[in-house]
């Protein structure tokens, strides 16, 4: 800790000496590291189709993750979203980086997670289209902290600022501060498991 501190102590005073001999202080920012998915020599020996296969045993919620940007709501179909702290309160999503959704995320800074319902399964095939215009028919309200679209009959929502986004295979992670939430208590999931939609039974 000694060597720290004095380490920390000679750099103030060679920053000191350099502004009272009028040198320069800052020092050039690095250059931003290159976004890149997987390359080819990291490419595990798993085939693509069973990857996909043996996953979709894995049972998960559906969420549709919105935004609101300069030109009007937009959101997608999101499977992979998950919470992530409790102290901060954070959440995760993972989208892929070709989605052309994401852009408008990000530029918004900003979203509204929506867990889907159990009877919702038509309104998160109408946000998986690529391309479409995902909002048309569909009321929404604004969120109380973000203004992130909220959809109607969503079991869950939560409104989240957006804090990091790390690089993840052809995929980004997304993390968010959840600002507020909110949820009925009364109302199952809508689940997919192996490529279709399903709900709890008794």
């Amino acid at each position: 800790m000694d060597d720290v501190m004095g380490h920390a102590g000679m750099a103030a005073t060679a920053v000191r000496h350099l502004r009272a001999a009028g040198s320069p202080t800052a020092v050039e920012p690095l250059p931003r590291p290159v976004l890149r998915a997987v390359r080819e020599d990291e490419r595990p020996p798993v085939d693509p189709a069973a990857f996909r296969r043996v996953l979709g045993h894995f049972a998960s919620g559906v969420t549709i993750v919105t935004a609101l940007d300069a030109t009007g709501p937009t959101g997608f179909a999101c499977q992979s979203f998950a919470s992530l702290s409790l102290d901060p309160p954070l959440v995760a999503f993972m989208v892929a980086r070709t989605s052309t959704t994401w852009p408008r995320i990000a530029a918004a800074g900003t979203f509204c997670v929506n867990v889907l319902g159990a009877d919702q399964g038509e309104l998160c095939r109408s946000f998986a289209v690529s391309g479409a215009d995902k909002f048309a028919g569909v009321d929404w309200t604004p969120t109380p902290e973000t203004g992130s679209p909220r959809l109607p009959g969503a079991p869950a929502w939560i409104d989240c600022t957006i804090t990091t986004v790390h690089t993840g295979g052809d995929h980004l992670i997304v993390v968010g501060r959840v600002e507020s939430l909110g949820a009925t208590e009364d109302s199952d999931p809508l689940l997919f498991h192996r490529g279709r939609f399903g709900r709890f039974s008794s």
